[in-house]
């Protein structure tokens, strides 16, 4: 689910979902989305393991991904766009 919080940022839910189809969900966002939007919040989770959250934080590679920000809350990584 992707929920537009401000013209600037937005975030995406990833939960219950593949890691091959969470990645998949991650990049069609980043092909289509606008220049507006710097930044993603990315809702994965933790406590049913950590394969979506060792996606984002370590495999997921995209040209707008200037860097990843590990949030308080260890089940969100923020990516800030370019």
């Amino acid at each position: 689910m992707i929920r537009y919080i401000t013209n600037q940022k937005a975030e995406i839910d990833i939960h219950n979902m593949q890691r091959d189809q969470a990645k998949r969900y991650i990049e069609q966002f980043l092909n289509k989305v606008n220049g507006s939007i710097r930044e993603v919040s990315i809702i994965h989770g933790y406590s049913n393991g950590t394969v979506l959250l060792n996606m984002v934080q370590k495999g997921l590679r995209h040209p707008k991904i200037q860097s990843k920000v590990k949030s308080m809350n260890p089940g969100i990584t923020i990516l800030i766009l370019k």
